[in-house]
C-alpha cells in the first residue's frame, strides 16, 4: 500500500472516532434525533468530501449551527428544515459559482468569535440540563437563570434518575479531560471523547444505571423525510427565505474560517474557497432532501484528520464510509450510550467555543473597537439570538469604516521586476478590500521573491491585518522568499502583530 494511502487510511479511523459522538451529540443539542446528525455526517464525508476544495478539511453537523437548528425546530417544527436547508444550499452553490468566496473571508474575525463564543456558552448552558437528563428551557437567558435550581434538585420536573445521569456526565468530563491531559504519547491520536464515552457506557451498563440512553433506529434508512410537494410553496414563506439566508451566511463564514484554519496546519494543497462553497451547498441541498441538519467544515475533526497524517481527500470520504457502516450494523450499541454522556462531550466543546483567548488577542494587538465588536456579537448571540448576533457585529464592523471613508479604496499594484515582484497598496487597508488583495496574494508563485510595498498605506484594521500576516507566517514557514517595506508606526505594529 502506497504511504499516502496508508496515512489517509489511519487518519480516516482518528477522524470516524471524534465524528461519531460529536454528530449525535450535535443533533441532541439541535433538538433533533441523534441519528440525523449521523446521516450529515456520512453526507458530509462521502459527498462532500470528494468535492471539497479543501482537500484535508472534514465536514459535517457543527456546533456552531445548533443553536439556531433548535429554534427552528422549536419554533417551526422538523419539517421546516427541509425547504430551508435547500435554499441554503442552493444559496452556498451560487455563491461559489459566482465566486463570493473571498467575502466570506473578510468577515472580522472579531464576528465570528463572538458569534462562536456566544453559540458555546448558549450549547454550555443547554446541554448542563440535559446532564440531568432533562430538557432545555426554551431560551438560553432561562437556560443560565435555572441552572443553579437544576444543581440543588429544585428545578420543576427533575427526575429521580438526575443524581445518576450528573454523574456519568461528569464521568465524561473527567475521562475526556483526563485522558487529553495524561494520554501516552503512543496512544495521542485517540480522541478523549471516544474514552469519555466507552467509560460512561461501560459505568452505566455494569452498575444498571437509570438514565436515559440514545434513542436510534435499527435502520438508517427509517430516518430519511423526503419533502413532499408543499416544499415549493414554502419557499415563498418570508421566515424561510430569511432563516434559509442565516444558515448559508453563518455556515459559510464558519467553513471558510475552518478553511484557513486547516490550510495554517500544513503546507500542501491550498484551499480554493469557491470549491469549496459550492460542495457545502451541494452538502446541504442533500441534508435537506433527506430531512438531516445543516453542514460545515469543521475545525475539531479537521485538525485531527491533519494531525493523524492525512494526506489527500480520501481520509474525509474514508470516514464517512466508516460511520455509514457502524450505524448500518451496529445500532444496538449506540442505544447503549447514555444521553447525560453526550451532554458532557458537548459542555466541554461549548466551553472551548467560549475561548476567551481571542478577545484578549484582538485587545492586546489591535486595541478597543475589535474586542468591543467581540463582546457585542456575544452579548446579542446569548441575550437575543444568531442572526441578531451576527447583524450586531456586522454593523459595529461598518462603523470601523467611518473615520476612512475618503481612502476606502485601496489600490492594488503588483509589478513584476526581475528578479523581484512587488506588490503596492495605497489608501486604506480594511475588510471591504480583502478580497481582492487576497487573491493577488494567494496568485503569487511559491518560487518567487515578493516584496509587500505599504509606504502608502495609511490605516490597516484587524481583520486585513490578520490575513496579511497568516499569509507572511505561511511562505516564510515554507522558506519562501518575502518582504514587507514601507510600513510606518501603528501601521507596522498591526502588520506585524499576533
Amino acid at each position: 500500500m502506497p504511504q499516502f494511502a496508508l496515512r489517509d487510511f489511519t487518519a480516516s479511523i482518528v477522524v470516524f472516532l471524534v465524528a461519531m459522538p460529536l454528530c449525535m451529540g450535535i443533533a441532541l443539542a439541535s433538538g433533533v434525533p441523534p441519528e440525523k446528525g449521523l446521516i450529515t455526517g456520512i453526507i458530509g464525508g462521502i459527498v462532500v468530501g470528494l468535492l471539497a476544495g479543501s482537500p484535508l478539511q472534514v465536514s459535517g453537523p457543527a456546533a456552531g449551527l445548533a443553536v439556531i437548528v433548535f429554534e427552528i425546530v422549536r419554533d417551526q417544527g422538523l419539517s421546516a428544515l427541509g425547504p430551508i436547508l435547500l435554499l441554503a444550499g442552493l444559496i452556498q452553490v451560487a455563491a461559489g459559482i459566482f465566486r463570493l468566496g473571498g467575502w466570506f473571508r473578510a468577515i472580522s474575525p472579531a464576528v465570528v468569535h463572538g458569534m462562536l463564543a456566544g453559540i458555546g456558552l448558549l450549547i454550555v448552558a443547554g446541554q448542563y440540563h440535559v446532564l440531568f437528563d432533562a430538557k432545555p428551557l426554551p431560551s438560553g437567558l432561562d437556560n443560565l437563570a435555572a441552572m443553579p435550581a437544576r444543581l440543588l434538585g429544585l428545578a420543576p420536573g427533575q427526575s429521580g434518575g438526575a443524581v445518576a445521569a450528573f454523574a456519568v456526565g461528569l464521568l465524561t468530563i473527567g475521562f475526556m479531560l483526563g485522558w487529553e491531559k495524561f494520554r501516552p504519547a503512543s496512544l495521542r491520536l485517540v480522541p478523549g471523547a471516544l474514552v469519555g464515552i466507552v467509560a460512561a457506557t461501560l459505568a452505566a451498563l455494569l452498575l444498571s444505571l437509570d438514565v436515559a440512553r440514545v434513542n436510534v433506529p435499527d435502520s438508517l434508512a427509517s430516518a430519511i423525510d423526503f419533502p413532499g410537494t408543499e416544499v415549493f410553496a414554502s419557499f415563498l414563506n418570508p421566515t424561510i427565505l430569511v432563516t434559509a439566508v442565516a444558515i448559508a451566511f453563518i455556515a459559510s463564514a464558519e467553513t471558510l474560517l475552518s478553511a484557513a484554519a486547516v490550510d495554517r496546519m500544513h503546507d500542501g494543497v491550498r484551499t480554493d474557497y469557491n470549491k469549496e462553497l459550492r460542495a457545502q451547498g451541494v452538502g446541504n441541498l442533500l441534508c435537506g432532501a433527506v430531512g438531516s441538519i445543516p453542514m460545515t467544515g469543521v475545525i475539531v475533526r479537521s485538525s485531527a484528520n491533519v494531525q493523524a497524517g492525512a494526506m489527500t481527500r480520501a481520509s474525509a470520504i474514508l470516514h464517512g464510509i466508516w460511520i455509514l457502516g457502524f450505524v448500518a450494523l451496529l445500532p444496538w450499541l449506540l442505544r447503549e450510550i447514555p444521553m447525560a454522556a453526550l451532554a458532557g462531550i458537548l459542555v466541554v466543546t461549548g466551553w472551548r467555543l467560549v475561548s476567551l483567548q481571542h478577545v484578549k488577542h484582538l485587545l492586546h494587538q489591535y486595541g478597543r473597537f475589535p474586542a468591543l465588536i467581540w463582546a457585542g456579537t456575544f452579548v446579542m448571540v446569548v441575550a437575543s439570538d444568531l442572526l441578531t448576533g451576527v447583524l450586531t457585529g456586522l454593523a459595529l464592523s461598518m462603523l470601523e469604516l467611518v473615520p476612512h471613508l475618503k481612502r476606502i479604496r485601496l489600490k492594488v499594484e503588483d509589478r513584476q521586476e526581475a528578479p523581484v515582484r512587488e506588490i503596492a497598496l495605497d489608501g486604506a487597508a480594511t475588510f471591504v478590500a480583502l478580497p481582492k488583495v487576497s487573491a493577488v496574494l494567494d496568485a503569487v508563485p511559491q518560487d518567487e521573491r515578493v516584496t509587500i510595498n505599504l509606504s502608502k498605506v495609511d490605516h490597516v484594521d484587524h481583520t486585513f491585518a490578520e490575513m496579511l500576516t497568516e499569509w507572511l507566517g505561511r511562505r516564510k514557514r515554507a522558506g519562501h522568499a518575502v518582504e514587507v517595506t514601507g510600513a510606518r508606526g501603528r501601521v507596522a505594529q498591526l502588520v506585524h502583530a499576533g
